[in-house]
């Protein structure tokens, strides 16, 4: 291990959870570097945690301890796991689907169970609604830091047993791309769908064409307009839609300047769906 541990949660920062997380880290280690990769999660939303893991882990060494605490089954019988990743990171989590998309994006080699008997913040035995300090902080900064390794974690599971999240993929039907809205760039309000550039491109899309864009939520269209297909923001209007690629290759609808969100009161997950037509050039176009 490197001795790096970072730390997502949907605890927010406005008391002392995360604070406690980090002292237990210490305590174990005190020369353990810690970092944050989002205590913003919404509450209780499992398929963010778990996207948020994928959009961030494979960006980060071999050998960094991921802590991952979006836990609504907390003190319940749902198992507490540590994954080991095919390119040799390590995830502390409840087993609860967090897992989804690192199994599917990078792949899952190993996890274990933490044996709480061993990996469990000392004198803590009586306390069932905390285990993101009592047991995943704990088992991560010593994992971390080398006080335990993978196997003394706990016993092995096989990887096929780990929850997952249903997650429909994008497809192409009569010329038309349907995916979904996976998750929003929350700060800037765009739209990140789950197709990806390769599937985009089965469209004949070159920058500059003009596509058909609808989004529907269950049984309500929410938006339809013709959007432009964009290299960057600048090459479109302010206050213009567009599609372009983010930054992990998937197409992705925003407004120049605006939030696309906001605008149309657009949300993320399973239940939003997003289609996507290549419009025909014009005579003359």
């Amino acid at each position: 291990m490197n001795n790096n541990l970072v730390l997502q949660t949907d605890f927010g920062l406005s008391d002392g959870a995360v604070s406690a997380m980090y002292g237990v880290a210490i305590a174990v280690q005190p020369d353990i570097r810690i970092f944050n990769l989002t205590h913003d999660i919404p509450k209780f939303n499992i398929w963010e945690g778990s996207y948020r893991l994928y959009q961030t882990v494979p960006y980060w060494p071999e050998g960094t301890v991921f802590v991952s605490v979006v836990d609504p089954g907390v003190g319940s019988e749902r198992r507490s796991i540590v994954a080991k990743t095919a390119q040799n990171q390590y995830i502390v989590t409840p087993d609860n689907g967090t897992l989804t998309h690192i199994h599917d994006s990078i792949g899952i080699t190993e996890v274990r169970i933490i044996d709480e008997n061993v990996n469990r913040l000392p004198r803590s035995g009586e306390s069932y609604t905390f285990h993101g300090r009592d047991v995943y902080a704990y088992t991560g900064a010593r994992l971390a830091s080398n006080i335990i390794t993978f196997e003394e974690a706990g016993p092995e599971v096989p990887v096929d047993s780990i929850v997952q999240l249903p997650k429909p993929e994008p497809i192409m039907n009569n010329g038309v791309l349907h995916g979904n809205i996976d998750i929003l760039d929350i700060r800037f309000g765009n739209l990140w769908t789950n197709i990806d550039r390769s599937l985009f491109k089965d469209l004949s899309a070159e920058y500059g064409d003009s596509f058909e864009v609808t989004i529907e939520h269950e049984t309500r269209h929410v938006y339809k307009n013709i959007m432009t297909f964009c290299r960057t923001f600048a090459d479109i209007q302010l206050g213009e839609p567009l599609l372009y690629v983010n930054s992990l290759n998937k197409i992705g609808a925003a407004i120049n300047q605006g939030s696309f969100a906001e605008d149309y009161h657009v949300k993320a997950g399973a239940s939003w769906k997003v289609s996507i037509r290549k419009m025909l050039k014009t005579q003359g176009s």
